[in-house]
C-alpha cells in the first residue's frame, strides 16, 4: 500500500469506525437508562436497541447505488447527517418512541456501500484486501471499545449524552471526509465491492451463501439480544452497577481475543475451518445456556461471557472469509451486500424478538431463545460445504477481449479453477492456487505482465 492509499484507507477506516462505535455505545447501558423513559415496555426496549438495523438492511444497498450515481462523498455526507439528526433526536426524547424513531433514523444514514466504494476509488486491486482487512479490524475494535468505555461514559454523560456525543462525532466525521480523504480520479463500478442488481438471482440461488447469510443474521440476532438481558442481569442478580460494568467486560474481551487468534489460524492454515466453524456455533449455544440457568453466579456469568465472545469473534472474522471464497468470483461484491443486509437484519430481529422474551419470560427467557436460534443454526450449518483454499485474482483485459475464446483458455492453465472474463470492464476474474498456478502460461495468454490480487 503506498502513501496515497494510506492517507486515504486510514480516515475512511476512522470515519467507519466512529459511526459503529456510536452504534455500538448504547448496548451495555441502554437496557437500564430505557427503565426510566415514558411509554417503557420490554418489547419496545428491544425494538428501539434493534431499530437501526432494519433501517440500515434496507438502505445500504440503494445507497451505493445512489453514490454511483451522484458521487460518493454526497451520499456520505448526507448519510452521517442524518445519522447524527437520529442521534439528536434520541438524546432529546424522553419517550422510548421517540428513541425509537431517533435509532431508525440512526441506522438510515446507511453509508456502508458508499463508502466501500470511495475505498475501491481510492486502491488499487492488490492491495484493497489489505485495505478492507483495515475496516475490518476498525470494526471490530469499535465495538470492544464501546463494551467498556460506554458504562464509563454513562456515568459522566448519561446515555442521552452519549447520544450527542455520537452526533458531534458524526459532524466531525464529515470534516475528516472532506479534509483528509482524496478525492477519486475516477469513480467506476467494482464488482469485487458493490452490489450489482442483475447478480441477485444468483447469489441468492446459492445454499451454500445462503447459509452463510442465515448464519451471520442469527449471530446479530443472538448479540442484540444479550443487550436486552444482559444490563439486568449485571445489576439485577449480580449487584454491579452501570458504571462498575465495564470491569466485567474488559478482562473478558481481552482474554477473548486473544485466545481466537489460534483459532482463526487453525481454521485457515490447518485445513480445520469446518470443525472450528461448527464448535464457535455450539460454544454460542453453551454459553448463552449457562447465562440462562446460572445467571447468579458471577463465575459462571463471566465463563459464559468468555465462551461467547470467543466464539463471536471467530466467527465474525471467518464468515466474510468464507462468503468471499464462494461468491462467484465476478459477484463479490453482491454477495457481500446480501450478507451485510442479513447481518443488519439479524440485528433488528435480535432486539425485536430479545424484547419480547424479556416481557413474558424475564432474562432467561433472552438467553434460552438464544440457545434455541443457536441450536437451529448448527443444523443449518452442519450440511455446508467448506470451500477450498483458493485465491482470487484480479487482471486486466483490453476492452475487445474475446471472452468465449479466452475463459477456456484460462482454465486449462494449471492452478486455475474457475475465471471470468468482463471485457467491457477491462478485467479478468480468477480463482487460483497460487502454490499450483503456471504465472507465466496466464500472463502470455492475456498478454499481460503482472497480477493484481483482490
Amino acid at each position: 500500500m503506498n502513501s496515497l492509499e494510506r492517507k486515504a484507507v486510514i480516515p475512511i477506516a476512522g470515519i467507519y469506525g466512529l459511526r459503529m462505535l456510536g452504534l455500538f455505545l448504547i448496548l451495555p447501558v441502554f437496557a437500564i437508562y430505557a427503565e426510566g423513559l415514558k411509554d417503557f415496555t420490554p418489547a419496545l426496549l428491544g425494538l428501539a436497541l434493534g431499530a437501526y438495523g432494519f433501517t440500515m438492511a434496507m438502505l445500504q444497498i440503494p445507497f451505493g447505488w445512489l453514490s454511483d450515481r451522484i458521487g460518493r462523498k454526497p451520499v456520505i455526507t448526507a448519510g452521517l447527517l442524518i445519522f447524527a439528526v437520529g442521534s439528536v433526536v434520541a438524546a432529546m426524547s424522553d419517550s422510548i418512541w421517540g428513541v425509537i424513531i431517533g435509532r431508525a433514523l440512526q441506522g438510515s444514514g446507511a453509508i456502508a456501500a458508499a463508502m466501500m466504494a470511495l475505498l475501491a476509488d481510492l486502491t488499487r486491486e492488490e492491495v484493497r484486501s489489505k485495505a478492507m482487512a483495515m475496516i475490518g479490524i476498525t470494526i471490530g475494535s469499535s465495538f470492544t471499545v464501546a463494551l467498556i468505555v460506554g458504562p464509563l461514559l454513562d456515568a459522566w454523560i448519561g446515555v442521552n449524552g452519549i447520544f450527542w456525543l455520537i452526533a458531534v462525532l458524526a459532524l466531525l466525521s464529515i470534516g475528516v471526509l472532506y479534509v483528509m480523504v482524496p478525492n477519486p480520479d475516477h469513480s467506476g463500478m467494482h464488482r469485487d465491492v458493490e452490489s450489482r442488481p442483475g447478480e441477485f438471482g444468483r447469489i441468492l440461488s446459492n445454499p451454500q451463501l445462503l447459509r452463510l447469510d442465515f448464519g451471520i443474521l442469527i449471530l446479530n440476532a443472538i448479540m442484540t439480544a444479550m443487550f436486552v438481558a444482559l444490563p439486568f442481569v449485571l445489576r439485577d442478580h449480580l449487584h454491579i452497577e452501570s458504571i462498575h460494568q465495564a470491569w466485567v467486560y474488559l478482562p473478558v474481551l481481552v482474554v477473548a481475543m486473544i485466545v481466537m487468534v489460534p483459532l482463526i489460524i487453525m481454521a485457515e492454515s490447518k485445513g480445520k475451518m469446518k470443525q472450528v466453524f461448527l464448535t464457535s456455533i455450539t460454544l454460542i449455544a453453551i454459553a448463552c445456556a449457562m447465562l440462562g440457568a446460572l445467571h447468579n453466579s458471577m463465575f459462571s456469568v463471566v465463563a459464559g461471557l468468555f465462551l461467547f465472545f470467543v466464539a463471536y469473534n471467530v466467527l465474525e472474522a471467518t464468515l466474510p472469509s468464507l462468503i468471499s471464497r464462494m461468491a462467484p468470483i465476478d459477484a463479490k461484491g453482491t454477495a457481500m451486500g446480501v450478507y451485510s443486509t442479513s447481518q443488519f437484519f439479524g440485528a433488528f430481529l435480535g432486539g425485536a424478538v430479545g424484547g419480547w422474551c424479556y416481557g413474558h419470560y424475564d432474562v432467561q427467557g433472552v438467553f434460552f431463545g438464544s440457545v434455541g436460534l443457536a441450536v437451529l443454526w448448527l443444523l443449518v450449518a452442519a450440511g455446508m460445504s467448506m470451500p477450498a483454499m483458493r485465491s482470487a485474482i484480479m487482471l486486466h483485459v483490453a476492452s475487445d477481449a474475446d471472452a468465449s475464446a479466452l475463459e477456456p483458455g484460462l482454465l486449462q492453465i494449471a492452478g486455475v479453477y474457475e475465471a471470468r472474463v468482463v471485457p467491457e470492464e477491462n478485467t479478468a476474474f480468477l480463482r487460483v492456487n497460487k502454490k499450483e498456478l503456471d504465472r507465466a502460461a496466464v500472463d502470455a495468454l492475456l498478454g499481460i505482465k503482472h497480477e493484481e490480487a483482490v
